[in-house]
């Protein structure tokens, strides 16, 4: 039985020892190092940072060797591109921006905040003074002062970190900045691919992606070339001025209609759907939180109390007001943002209510007589009588009686017409006990009054 054994001892001990062989031989084959690309394009808005959030987290999960930011932009909004400057400052995988062929405003922030910074070629970068947009078909218009200051320090901490000449990053941004022998004050600085290197804003020049990764001693590295996916394109198109002004106005025009009409149907869903689409792709953009979705809900609270339990308008339906126009305002703006965008949002959020406003009531008046809206609306005459639910003949004797109010009428209460005690509802204003009122109409089973045009003589 032991010689029987041994072969098979010595085969299990030849495949073992191959296999070991082929472990060690695995380990010490070179693997190609992996290179992330993102293309930095066209405008800077807010749906870009969650993107290049992602790839940087992606490629540190999988052991990347660098990501590579390939820019070429005129910039944008720059609390968008002090969300990609902080995920660049923080990011745990070796950041390089290559200029190819400019990084002018929010661009050159995003430029400054890599570890590496390489420029093709006749490339720029800077010009990034802050402006404020005019209206349509007017140009840019310069900011307030401390808004400069603002982005200013943000470039020279952003470029101190990096190890870069702070006083160059903020010249790029205020003009009263005078760096002796580079730029004179009252201009601001954009340096060409050779300034840049010469005074140490650039680290390498390189013609294309593969000269630079030969530089960084990465040739041959797997390229990965990640796409925004659909939720992040989703995102950017639902961050967009004009769909989410469309949005906010569609929800509230919903919401006006829903409120004015019994029970609970289409227009409650569109209102709600479109507020919730608002807030999904700003929440997603981190500048919608639980703050800004608690304000919105408060104020529409306030305002439904206004309009169905306390009659008039009041202190409870203008906090509703500015609860409303706060939440909403809050979630277009977020770290970063200038004096002038938080203008500019307010205005976007109340030119979005005004319009919501008179869409609604707009909406209310004629919907009714639209073609398609009479399967939706009874215009049918039920008659008259109590049979057809008309007011009786009881409570139609009291048309055009006066009488005085027994309690509060807010809006209903109890009234006395001739020595008998009648329920009564005021005409959309309170009425104090004991005030003269007359009756302008019955309504079915409701007897609407007002103050009295002339006081009621007593018997």
């Amino acid at each position: 039985m032991p010689r029987t054994r041994l072969p098979l001892l010595l085969s299990l001990l030849l495949v073992a020892c191959g296999l070991l062989l082929h472990l060690a031989r695995a380990q010490q084959a070179p693997t190609r190092p992996v290179v992330y690309v993102v293309p930095i394009e066209g405008v800077i808005d807010l749906g870009l940072a969650p993107f290049v959030s992602r790839v940087l987290d992606e490629a540190a999960q999988a052991g990347a060797a660098a990501v590579v930011l390939d820019i070429d932009t005129f910039g944008g909004r720059v609390d968008a591109a002090v969300q990609i400057r902080d995920a660049l400052l923080d990011a745990k995988v070796r950041t390089v921006a290559f200029v190819n062929k400019r990084a002018i405003s929010a661009g050159a922030l995003i430029a400054l905040s890599a570890e590496t910074l390489a420029m093709a070629p006749g490339g720029t970068i800077g010009a990034a003074a802050p402006v404020q947009v005019g209206a349509p078909g007017a140009g840019a218009m310069p900011v307030q002062e401390k808004t400069v200051s603002y982005v200013r320090k943000e470039f020279g901490a952003t470029a101190e970190a990096r190890g870069r000449p702070q006083l160059l990053a903020e010249a790029m941004v205020d003009a009263d900045v005078e760096v002796p022998g580079v730029i004179d004050k009252g201009k601001l600085l954009t340096l060409t691919t050779d300034e840049a290197l010469k005074h140490k804003v650039a680290e390498l020049r390189a013609d294309t992606l593969e000269s630079l990764l030969q530089q960084l001693d990465l040739a041959g590295a797997e390229l990965r070339q990640p796409s925004p996916h659909w939720a992040e394109q989703l995102v950017r198109l639902l961050t967009h001025p004009v769909l989410s002004s469309l949005l906010v106005s569609i929800g509230m025009v919903g919401i006006l209609v829903e409120l004015r009409t019994p029970g609970f149907g289409f227009a409650g869903v569109i209102g709600i759907g479109s507020l919730a689409l608002f807030f999904y792709g700003h929440w997603l953009v981190q500048l919608a939180g639980w703050e800004e979705l608690l304000l919105v809900a408060a104020g529409l609270v306030l305002l439904a109390v206004e309009v169905f339990v306390i009659p008039g308008f009041g202190v409870v339906g203008a906090l509703g007001i500015l609860a409303l126009l706060a939440g909403l305002t809050l979630s277009l703006f977020g770290a970063g943002a200038t004096t002038e965008v938080m203008i500019a949002a307010v205005s976007r959020i109340v030119m979005a209510l005004l319009f919501a406003l008179l869409a609604g009531l707009l909406l209310l008046r004629f919907f009714p007589r639209l073609p398609f809206a009479h399967r939706l609306v009874l215009e049918a005459d039920l008659g008259s009588g109590p049979a057809h639910g008309s007011a009786p003949e009881s409570d139609q004797r009291w048309l055009g009686q006066r009488g005085r109010a027994i309690s509060v009428l807010r809006p209903a209460g109890i009234a006395e017409f001739d020595h008998q005690r009648v329920d009564v509802v005021a005409d959309g204003v309170m009425i104090e006990a004991g005030e003269a009122i007359e009756v302008i109409r019955v309504d079915g089973n409701r007897i609407v009054v007002r103050r009295a045009t002339e006081p009621t003589k007593e018997n």
